[in-house]
């Protein structure tokens, strides 16, 4: 009894796999030279804003350092 709902189970990941396999094969690809210029001229546009680039500013830094309390 095992045997058969191993074997069915393997016939139900089989066709699940060639579902997805033919779908793969469907989907238009884009080449890697025209994905890769993509990716470079995103990240030249996004440098100019991007906080590892240019640095948050220190009046709206919300993780600055605090100044130690004057009374103690």
């Amino acid at each position: 009894m095992s045997s058969k709902v191993a074997v069915g189970s393997d016939i139900g990941r089989a066709r699940q796999a060639v579902e997805q396999l033919r779908m793969e094969a469907g989907m238009d690809r884009v080449k890697v030279s025209k994905a890769a210029t993509d990716l470079l001229q995103f990240c030249t546009e996004q440098a100019k804003s991007d906080p590892f680039l240019v640095g948050i500013p220190a009046a709206t830094n919300p993780f600055k350092k605090k100044k130690p309390c004057a009374i103690l």
